[in-house]
């Protein structure tokens, strides 16, 4: 079982997995902070959920992090409609929104692209339940990595099992290989995964030794012209003609990635073990890269790495649905150090660069800076 030891750093549980959107609890630490279908036309032959001015749908939030162990190692997926803004400022190229995204939502808790962390210690099997009671249009769940049986394995062409809607259906899962893992809905899997569908399952070995920062990172490119469609915006999307324009790190871009509630910076002290768990949930390879600290590839797709092989380096690619984790030491003079995929177009917000698949790595002494001050008021965070 993971360990909370808080201690008296305002209520950040350094040794606890943090949440996926980056820090809990920041403020207290730092001292600083307050506060397939080819066209979206045709979808599933079910109709586009429209927001114009009128109906409006819930944000999306931070994803959870949600402890199997606690829950009887079971739980319920629902899809919901939902707003995601990536970047709802103007700063940086911003606004960057998709009006309609069909955001995971673990239980009663708050939907989030990319969906619930699930995480679970090695051993007796996963019910996750997927409730299309009150959805409209088909799904399925499929989990990279870990055993299951055929009916479960998610596919509809090749199990003949679709939870349509007014439907549920559990999936029993295993629990048997250790790692960090993607899963998505594999319904018209090209669509529904850039609508959204898509979150992080891990299991953690028995004995699991955590790092004194230890944070989950999922990296997606995306064609918002598919979620303008839907919010009723005159825009097309063919799959065949896929153009990405939004290229995030768990569902924001930057600047929206330094924001300490909802973003995903990666903030140490100095000495830090800091621990990554890269995933890849979109259709496009990411050279992800760490400014002035060099890390060792400890596991990949539920493998561990023998130290032999964990060579310094400060690039890793991480080709789509690929899982990595990455680990280094936080021993660089105390500042603000970008990490970004190095395709440096992805780093834009339009033409405007820089933006999109970028965060830092951030020193607490940092972030009483100018510097810092800065960045977060560009990410909508109030110092």
């Amino acid at each position: 079982m993971r360990q909370n030891d808080s201690g008296s750093d305002g209520g950040f549980a350094r040794r606890t997995i943090l949440q996926a959107a980056g820090l809990s609890g920041v403020a207290g630490l730092a001292g600083c902070l307050s506060e397939t279908t080819t066209t979206a036309s045709a979808g599933d032959d079910a109709d586009a959920a429209q927001t114009d001015d009128g109906p409006t749908l819930p944000e999306t939030g931070s994803p959870e992090v949600v402890d199997l162990d606690e829950r009887g190692r079971e739980v319920t997926l629902r899809s919901v409609h939902a707003r995601h803004a990536a970047h709802p400022g103007g700063s940086l190229g911003g606004p960057v929104e998709m009006p309609v995204t069909w955001a995971f939502q673990a239980d009663d808790g708050t939907p989030s692209v990319p969906g619930p962390v699930l995480q679970a210690t090695e051993g007796d099997d996963l019910s996750i339940t997927l409730d299309n009671t009150d959805g409209e249009m088909p799904h399925t769940l499929h989990f990279h990595g870990v055993s299951k049986s055929w009916k479960d394995d998610g596919v509809p062409s090749t199990t003949g099992r679709t939870v349509m809607p007014g439907e549920e259906h559990t999936y029993e899962i295993g629990a048997d290989v250790p790692g960090t893992h993607l899963y998505h809905c594999h319904f018209n899997t090209p669509m529904h995964m850039d609508m959204g569908m898509y979150g992080i399952l891990r299991i953690d070995p028995e004995g699991y030794e955590e790092a004194d920062v230890e944070q989950f990172m999922t990296l997606k490119d995306w064609d918002t012209r598919l979620s303008r469609s839907y919010g009723g915006a005159d825009a097309s999307y063919d799959v065949q003609d896929r153009r990405p324009d939004a290229f995030t790190i768990n569902g924001r871009v930057a600047p929206y990635t330094f924001n300490p509630d909802r973003g995903s910076p990666i903030v140490v002290s100095e000495g830090d073990t800091v621990r990554l768990h890269l995933v890849n949930a979109g259709f496009m390879s990411h050279p992800m890269h760490t400014h002035n600290h060099r890390f060792r590839t400890v596991e990949k797709d539920g493998a561990a790495y023998p130290e032999v092989m964990q060579l310094p380096e400060d690039v890793v690619n991480v080709a789509p649905a690929e899982r990595y984790t990455v680990e280094f030491e936080a021993d660089a003079d105390p500042g603000i150090y970008p990490m970004h995929c190095h395709k440096v177009d992805h780093v834009q917000n339009g033409g405007v660069y820089p933006g999109g698949m970028l965060t830092a790595i951030v020193y607490e002494q940092a972030m009483g800076t100018e510097v810092f001050a800065d960045l977060v008021e560009k990410a909508e965070y109030e110092l």
